[in-house]
């Protein structure tokens, strides 16, 4: 049983998924960092600095009754409270996070594209070689001095 572990665990495809799993595990870091210290503060000045983080709703009041000026508070007196705020700005993180992800995926993959280079167009005209009128590629005869052109 060890053998056919150590066979699995050295095969090429647990290896890079290993290493694509630590790598994800930073980048998530990365990109946490990016929503909440460089995103998230001029979106909080744009929403005139609400803490969506402090928005709650009593579902039941605690041993201290109400009403409780913070989710703290209200933590703290055993009141039953519904944190839509928290749920809200978990949204807007993992909006800014998936978008801030799809960027970061369209750019790989635009470098990973190969460039495409246009197919040379053949031309279609070609000069006369007696008169140097411009005449079609597919001619055998000049007409304007009407002589036989060479391929």
């Amino acid at each position: 049983m060890f053998k056919e572990f150590k066979e699995f665990a050295v095969r090429g495809n647990v290896i890079d998924m290993a290493v694509g799993i630590i790598i994800g595990a930073a980048f998530t870091t990365v990109v946490q960092s990016l929503v909440k210290d460089i995103l998230m503060p001029p979106l909080g000045l744009l929403t005139t600095e609400i803490d969506f983080g402090n928005a709650f709703l009593v579902l039941k009041e605690g041993t201290t009754p109400g009403p409780y000026s913070s989710l703290q508070i209200a933590q703290e007196a055993g009141a039953v409270v519904l944190r839509y705020g928290t749920f809200f700005n978990a949204v807007i993180s993992f909006g800014l996070v998936s978008f801030t992800v799809f960027l970061l995926v369209r750019y790989i993959n635009k470098l990973k594209r190969p460039k495409q280079t246009p197919e040379p167009v053949s031309p279609a005209i070609k000069k006369c070689q007696f008169c140097f009128s411009d005449i079609p590629v597919e001619a055998r005869r000049c007409p304007h001095c009407t002589s036989n052109i060479e391929s």
